[in-house]
């Protein structure tokens, strides 16, 4: 007589090791493609100006400074705020294209010194197609 054993031999296991391994390559490729857009962490508000030129700015380099005076070279901040810092961060995104326009996007609290020592900083590296970022200002007669 044969005693019933705690296993029955029709008991199968769920292999779950390759279950495992599809999701961890899954989670690493979502994870290495997904993008982290920076842009709501620096607040910019940009002065006003009358007459706004809309030109084209593709592939331009975007200079940011915050109302503290930090730089931002293409979502990068500049951790030293001094000049040499700063060319040397340019030149490491910019490249050595120097016609590439630059679009300088300062807050319209800015200290004045920090926007020129940005423009001091692309003058000095070569950079000579650099526009300022502006809002459409309001008319005060319009209701």
């Amino acid at each position: 007589m044969r005693i019933a054993s705690a296993r029955r031999e029709d008991d199968f296991e769920i292999n779950v090791i390759s279950l495992i391994d599809v999701l961890l390559t899954l989670l690493m490729f979502f994870v290495l493609t997904t993008t982290f857009v920076q842009h709501s962490r620096m607040q910019v508000t940009l002065p006003q100006a009358e007459s706004a030129e809309q030109s084209e700015q593709r592939e331009a380099l975007t200079v940011m400074i915050d109302r503290d005076g930090h730089y931002f070279i293409d979502n990068n901040e500049v951790l030293n705020p001094g000049l040499d810092s700063l060319k040397e961060a340019i030149e490491r995104v910019g490249g050595e294209d120097h016609t590439r326009p630059v679009m300088l996007r300062a807050d319209a609290l800015t200290p004045h010194q920090a926007v020129v020592t940005a423009m001091d900083a692309l003058g000095a590296l070569g950079f000579t197609r650099l526009s300022i970022a502006t809002t459409q200002a309001q008319a005060a007669g319009k209701k």
